[in-house]
């Protein structure tokens, strides 16, 4: 992102309201708290936020090789005596969670708050889970926001939290959290002063003998906050008219509810780990039935029923994605046996558009030459590269996790049967992957004798949650310059022999399929680095723009399955060849304001149908203009 979020809260602070996301709401509200440093890894829901931290003063920002990086990284600042931050997606967390498992015995001395932002629903993620478990799992205490003014107001909450009761804190956040804006009452920046790292070997060094000390710790502490989770103002109760029904809700849902049922009685759960048993059964005593809803997992409904409380839950709620008003009407009106009435206006259905990679990717040239490719199977990854597994390639089998690709294949290449026998295994991965989890992998290839190829697509930016940069680009998270990975070099440190490391441009469709063919042949681990940047980035340079001409067009349809969003299919027409067989010919031309000029789209075109749309010296003349 460009500095405009923090620019736009630090122009608005004289009248001390600003309209922020909640991504922004709380990297604002980290600021004001003093914070010294902040680390994290780029995410959807959570990338903002670091995002806009980089963009104030007074304090250190970077972005890590992962989450369980940025997390040693804002431990040891803590340990220091400085406030500091940690921010991932809910995914990262099981990156981090080692570290995570022995901060909770050790404590925070600095105020230590963890941002977790949950991808309810799906929208760019392998897998739904509900972070709030981590609570349970460490014991530690968690904050769930509804809008953006409460994310701001409970992550300068947590800090102070953090510091009284020496504890992380975590801040649980879903995606409507962090990317719906609202208007929030912001503050100034308070400096805080570190206190310093006191050597302590029996709370900082945790072998087995210190952490059996701690253990005990943990456990009054978390006593002590379930009391003060009783007493919190974040835990409410709005008063309804109508208490057939009374809901527990936290988080965005908890808006839903009211949104949906402005008239029943209403239990707001914002500090909800520990959960406030005894102030949630005083409430269930006020109401008929009560409803727990929650996203995504029924924790505080099995904790409600452990303590005697009865309620519903999942057996009245879906189990996955938002419960919105429109989910949650008719599952209420289903519990008291009422018919909803037919909407006078139905939603229109939106057209469907399959996601698809960016015109001009060099990711376009890897999965062509791939589908061509017979007899071989191809692990894959996390990335906008994952978009391979998609239509028109269909040249991914697998994709697991951050970094699985390395170690899936060499499992597909050790666990081979008496079938496979002959089969290529290629592993497909992208530089901030392979430096998120991925050196390991190839490390686990080499000295185990895998017989895999590696393609690592190095595009020099993160490019599936906007381009942020990484080690590969040389340039931090401020666009600073700093040192950039050779990652012929690094592979070759993992135990690749030299001789088996190609670089190649990814545009070079022969050259590309050549390396492939050459290198899935050879025994043993070999690694094919494409080196072109994203097109999304300012390393990118556009050449100058191609077209068709529809007369030397033989609908042949060689260009349509690069599967550039550039090139459009305009008419269709099925034929008999002389064998008896029937194909599709599909005429295509190419949106020459889209086109980059990456020229992937002519090197399978066999008419030379396709030409540059206007002469080079034009192109130049307007990029002087």
């Amino acid at each position: 992102m460009a500095a405009t979020p923090a620019a736009a809260t630090q122009a608005t602070a004289a009248s001390s309201r600003a309209l922020l996301s909640g991504n922004e709401a709380i990297s604002r509200a980290v600021w004001e708290s003093g914070v010294a440093v902040a680390a994290g890894y780029p995410g959807t829901p959570a990338t903002e936020m670091l995002e806009t931290l980089a963009t104030f003063p007074d304090l250190y920002v970077e972005w890590s090789v992962n989450e369980k990086v940025s997390l040693e990284v804002a431990i040891g600042a803590s340990m220091a005596g400085s406030r500091s931050f940690c921010a991932m997606k809910h995914v990262g967390m099981n990156v981090a969670s080692d570290a995570l498992m022995t901060l909770t015995l050790t404590g925070a001395n600095g105020g230590l708050v963890i941002a977790v932002a949950d991808d309810v629903g799906l929208s760019s993620s392998q897998n739904e889970q509900d972070s709030r478990y981590w609570g349970r799992f460490a014991h530690l205490p968690v904050f769930e926001p509804s809008d953006s003014q409460e994310a701001y107001q409970m992550a300068k909450a947590a800090y102070l939290l953090s510091e009284e009761y020496q504890v992380p804190v975590l801040l649980r956040l879903t995606t409507r959290i962090c990317h719906v804006k609202g208007m929030v009452n912001i503050g100034e920046r308070v400096p805080h002063e570190a206190a310093g790292f006191a050597k302590n070997a029996r709370r900082w060094v945790m072998v087995p003998g210190h952490a059996k000390e701690r253990l005990p710790l943990m456990f009054e502490r978390e006593q002590t906050l379930r009391s003060v989770s009783e007493e919190s103002p974040f835990n409410f109760v709005t008063e309804g008219s109508d208490s057939r029904i009374g809901f527990v809700a936290s988080g965005p849902v908890w808006m839903h509810v009211r949104e949906t049922f402005p008239d029943a009685p209403l239990f707001k759960l914002g500090f909800s780990c520990p959960v406030p048993l005894e102030k949630i059964r005083a409430f269930a005593a006020t109401v008929d039935r009560l409803l727990v809803v929650e996203e995504t997992e029924p924790l505080v409904e099995m904790e409600l029923k452990a303590a005697g409380i009865a309620c519903l839950g999942k057996d009245v709620l879906p189990k996955i994605g938002e419960l919105a008003p429109e989910i949650l009407r008719p599952a209420v009106a289903r519990l008291f046996g009422e018919t909803l009435p037919e909407p006078a206006l139905k939603p229109a259905k939106v057209f469907p558009r399959p996601p698809t990679m960016c015109v001009a990717c060099p990711h376009l040239g890897v999965y062509y030459t791939l589908a061509q490719l017979k007899n071989v199977t191809v692990a894959g990854d996390i990335g906008c590269y994952t978009l391979g597994a998609g239509h028109p390639w269909n040249a991914l089998d697998s994709t697991i996790s951050m970094g699985a690709s390395m170690g899936v294949a060499l499992g597909l290449d050790k666990g081979r049967g008496a079938s496979d026998r002959d089969r290529k295994i290629v592993a497909v991965i992208g530089d901030s992957t392979f430096m998120h989890m991925g050196m390991q992998g190839l490390l686990d290839i080499t000295y185990n004798r895998g017989n895999v190829t590696v393609l690592l697509l190095d595009n020099r930016t993160v490019g599936m949650t906007g381009g942020q940069d990484n080690p590969a680009s040389g340039r931090d998270i401020h666009g600073l310059g700093s040192p950039r990975v050779d990652f012929a070099k690094l592979c070759e440190a993992l135990g690749v022999a030299p001789e088996r490391i190609r670089k190649v441009d990814p545009y070079q469709l022969p050259v590309l399929f050549k390396a492939l063919r050459e290198e899935t042949k050879i025994p043993g681990p070999s690694v094919i680095i494409t080196d072109r940047p994203c097109v999304l980035i300012d390393d990118y340079e556009s050449l100058k723009p191609y077209t068709v001409i529809s007369d030397k067009c033989t609908g042949c349809g060689n260009c349509v399955d690069i599967g550039c969003p550039a090139i459009h299919v305009n008419r269709r027409e099925k034929v008999v060849k002389p064998s008896g067989k029937e194909v599709e010919l599909q005429f295509v031309d190419i949106e020459t304001a889209a086109c980059t000029g990456c020229g992937l789209c002519l090197q399978p075109c066999a008419p030379d149908a396709i030409v540059a749309a206007v002469p080079v010296h034009t192109i130049n003349f307007v990029k002087k203009l």
